[in-house]
């Protein structure tokens, strides 16, 4: 599965709209998605994103999207 992980940063900061950032991930399941952010980031994550198919091929669409891979 392919997740859209909306975060900061900058964990010491409060979250805004303006800064929110954004990474896809391939996970087994969003726990595990959200593991792997933690255990590889310092980044303050705000929401975790599971993608449809459609949803991965309109991301897909565009020249900013590729997965992470730690």
């Amino acid at each position: 599965m392919i997740f859209k992980v909306y975060y900061q940063e900058h964990p010491e900061r409060n979250p805004k709209r303006e800064t929110t950032q954004s990474l896809y991930l391939e996970a087994e399941s969003l726990p595990q998605a959200r593991e792997l952010i933690e255990e590889n980031t310092q980044y303050n994550v705000e929401y975790i994103e599971e993608l449809s198919d459609k949803a991965v091929t309109y991301e897909k669409a565009y020249p900013h999207f590729e997965i992470t891979t730690f």
